[in-house]
């Protein structure tokens, strides 16, 4: 077979050379370790929280080593693309703080090694490929997709392993006048690597390859059997191909991937070899797991756990500083030691590794990510968790008329979002956006509402208590005044003064202070548990606890 000629006859229009290319894209100039990741993602207009994940270990390898991070648009499988799904996986993940050196960008390509969307980039693959048919390491497979389910049937039928390989890959033995007459009938055809590997042979004779992932350790496989598409019919790369192609000229030194990408691991492992490159450092990445109901493990879904697309954090207001804390606790075994022992640092400052990362699956948490945001939005300054609400009310509530409400005085919530939070032990009421609306809602009145039922102790004596309270009420006492004053109350209408002497003895009193106190928190915020009502009132201001109370009375 002359190589060089059927190279010239499937891709006639190729006149670049793959030295070109090499020159084109020459080695990076960077310090020695530096490292150069990249993500890939499709633009199907989903994003998830694996796709965060992955970033941020894309991000600390590169930015720790003074590298490079860079997007990749990975569009070759057409059928998927949605319109401006682009723009949502820049946004989405800028929000979250992960930001690129280089790539697509919202305002073009960014960066000597673009372009950096595979669906521009079709004459450098199909140089490369020409390359491989040229040297006899790919070839054109004309078989039809009915001639392929016939070849599945078959292996299904005598239980052979799945694919174009060996015998079933009869395109391998055609002559340049079977092909050149195919070609004349313009008939379809895709390209194949032609593979070296037999997985015929008995098991210790079968080749195994040897990979060394920077989280797993050496991986130990059989070799790459499969006559695997490189082209599709269209010209097309597959996924295998292009990634190939675009690491080596992009110059990427790791490669950070989902567990689910290591059955093709061997494929990717031949094509390096096939185009003479050395392959990047593999970093395959633990699945996101789940507990389900019954306490077992499983991955989570697309269609079960609304929690997997990054819209769910954003839609609720999680702020991006709690969602990056919390990736890290199930990215690196050691992270929590090292917050328990660095709590005012910035993660920035934690040394990130691959070696710390689980090779099993990452159990993802969203109670544990709700308490680390608490932790979080503690150390918020009441200015930034001002501008935070604000933010998210622009994007998600702008129509909301409570929101206008709730926003229209600084000062006000400001006050509101600090309560207790300067205390010894400070309260960490804040979790994310809707649910600080929702724990705030009783300061305005167009979201106020009686949400809890009085206690049954005190049930009878709502009114005397809040009438005596109104009478007694002065907006200068200080706090110790002020209970003196509810305690007085408490006792002149047969409550305890202390809910311990009404433990001992249930049978001499009403109930104890703290009922009294219930059924006066209640009037003024509508609920049983609330920050401290006497901080709560200073910020109401002295109208406003006087309206309450008077129209609960009415």
């Amino acid at each position: 077979m002359d190589y060089k000629k059927l190279s010239e006859l499937l891709f006639p229009n190729i006149e670049k050379t793959t030295e070109y290319y090499e020159a084109l894209y020459p080695e990076r100039n960077l310090p020695e370790g530096a490292k150069v990741t990249r993500l890939g993602p499709s633009p199907t207009g989903f994003i998830h929280l694996g796709n965060l994940y992955g970033a941020f270990v894309d991000e600390r390898l590169a930015h720790q080593s003074e590298g490079v991070f860079f997007l990749r648009i990975e569009d070759t499988d057409d059928k998927r693309l949605v319109e401006g799904a682009e723009e949502i996986i820049i946004n989405s993940l800028r929000f979250f703080g992960i930001n690129f050196d280089e790539g697509v960008t919202s305002k073009g390509d960014i960066g000597a090694y673009g372009d950096y969307t595979q669906s521009h980039r079709g004459e450098i693959y199909q140089c490369f490929a020409k390359k491989l048919v040229e040297e006899g390491k790919a070839y054109p497979c004309f078989l039809t997709e009915e001639e392929i389910n016939n070849i599945r049937n078959n292996q299904e039928e005598i239980k052979a392993n799945p694919g174009i390989y060996g015998k079933w890959a009869t395109s391998r033995n055609l002559t340049m006048e079977e092909i050149e007459e195919k070609l004349s009938k313009k008939l379809p055809y895709v390209v194949r690597l032609k593979s070296d590997g037999d997985l015929s042979k008995s098991d210790e004779n079968i080749r195994r390859i040897k990979v060394k992932d920077a989280i797993r350790g050496v991986l130990d496989m059989p070799e790459n059997d499969q006559d695997t598409v490189i082209l599709k019919a269209t010209g097309i790369p597959t996924y295998h191909f292009a990634h190939v192609v675009d690491d080596h000229l992009m110059r990427t030194t790791h490669v950070v991937r989902g567990a689910e990408w290591l059955p093709s691991l061997p494929i990717h492992v031949e094509l390096f070899e096939k185009l003479g490159w050395q392959p990047p450092v593999y970093c395959h990445t633990a699945q996101l797991m789940k507990l389900d109901e019954e306490g077992n493990k499983r991955k989570l879904s697309k269609r079960k756990d609304p929690e997997l697309s990054l819209d769910y954090y954003r839609n609720e207001g999680y702020h991006p500083k709690a969602v990056r804390e919390y990736l890290l606790t199930i990215l690196n075994s050691n992270f929590e030691e090292w917050r328990i022992a660095n709590p005012d640092l910035d993660i920035e400052e934690f040394e990130f590794t691959t070696e710390k990362m689980s090779n099993s699956g990452a159990l993802f948490d969203l109670n544990k990510l709700n308490d680390i945001s608490k932790d979080v939005l503690l150390k918020i300054s009441k200015e930034e968790l001002y501008d935070f609400l604000k933010n998210w009310a622009d994007e998600f509530r702008s129509e909301d008329e409570n929101m206008v409400e709730i926003l229209k005085d600084r000062a006000y919530l400001e006050k509101i979002l600090d309560i207790g939070r300067k205390e010894a032990k400070p309260r960490k009421d804040h979790i994310y956006a809707k649910q600080m609306v929702e724990n705030i809602s009783y300061f305005f009145d167009s979201m106020f509402k009686i949400e809890d039922e009085m206690p049954k102790e005190a049930e009878a004596d709502v009114k005397v208590i809040l009438e005596k309270y109104l009478e007694s009420y002065d907006h200068t006492d200080d706090q110790s005044q002020w209970f003196d004053k509810i305690r007085v109350i408490a006792e002149e209408l047969g409550y305890a003064a202390k809910p311990k002497d009404f433990k001992k003895n249930p049978d001499m009193y009403k109930g104890h202070v703290g009922h009294v106190s219930t059924v006066i928190r209640i009037g003024l915020m509508g609920r049983q548990q609330s920050p401290d009502v006497w901080e709560i009132q200073q910020i109401l201001g002295e109208a406003k606890v006087r309206e309450r109370l008077s129209n609960f009375l009415k």
